[in-house]
């Protein structure tokens, strides 16, 4: 069902608001089942190169608000969760609290043309999502629930920014049984990427995610020694690193022209 931009706004700060009665998951489901329609969606909607189908995800734009609206009942900390789990439970959030901010703004060719609360704050900046009855932005999120307790810089190959330079959506939700194996896996795929990073030659180009999350990849030598573990070939110690342009164009499948997206 294609709703207009401003019935989309209206549902979102509803949802803010918690104008909608609380249903779906409570604490004792597993994690596993409460991503499942989450998990549904990603294999019908995300292409095996990570990028998103949004005109054909608009038509169960109600399936993914129903799955952001059960979390307002859902406590990880306290659900009796592996912190695996929980750790899972937050990329996933974090990644579907995108997809949706992202088609209630659809159609659009870039991310940083979303602007929330009076066209005041970003995507990244406005409430986005209520966890257990708490609201959260998706820095929040990255932050305070991932970055923080986690301290796991792979993390940054698996939130997904809607963006084409940022990492490829993963067509599966993340489960905290394999998500060990689908950290390392998004990660490989991230340095392996050569639209991403650019490891041949006397100078090594690198995402600029490296150089936006420099303090949780350490030193130089820690850098090299982070990106040399994943890399199809090593980067040299004495080779002098570049970052290479970030594109905040939309992860659209089907990429929309400057005149398409600005006919809403």
């Amino acid at each position: 069902m294609t709703r207009t931009l401003a019935s989309r706004v209206i549902v979102l700060l509803l949802i803010l608001a918690g104008a909608f009665p609380q249903v779906g998951a409570s604490q004792t489901v597993s994690s596993a089942r409460l991503h499942a329609p989450w998990d549904e969606l990603l294999h019908q909607f995300v292409t095996p190169e990570g990028l998103v189908d949004y005109q054909g995800l608009l038509e169960q734009e109600d399936k993914l608000l129903d799955y952001l609206l059960a979390q307002r009942k859902v406590s990880p900390e306290a659900a009796g969760w592996s912190a695996a789990e929980q750790e899972a439970y937050w990329i996933n959030i974090y990644n579907a609290a995108t997809v949706y901010m992202v088609l209630q703004y659809y159609p659009l060719s870039n991310v940083n043309d979303i602007r929330l609360k009076g066209k005041v704050h970003s995507l990244w900046e406005a409430p986005s999502v209520q966890v257990g009855g708490q609201e959260y932005s998706l820095n929040q999120i990255e932050r305070e629930k991932l970055t923080a307790r986690f301290q796991d810089p792979r993390l940054h190959f698996a939130l997904v920014q809607g963006a084409m330079s940022g990492p490829q959506l993963l067509p599966e939700a993340y489960e905290g049984a394999q998500l060990a194996q689908q950290l390392e896996r998004q990660t490989r795929r991230f340095l392996n990427d050569p639209a991403r990073n650019v490891l041949a030659g006397a100078q090594p180009q690198l995402s600029s995610l490296f150089n936006f999350y420099a303090a949780e990849f350490g030193s130089r030598t820690q850098l090299l020694e982070f990106v040399n573990r994943y890399a199809p070939m090593p980067v040299a110690a004495t080779a002098p690193i570049e970052f290479l342009p970030f594109s905040w164009a939309l992860n659209d499948r089907q990429p929309l022209s400057a005149t398409q997206a600005l006919h809403k």
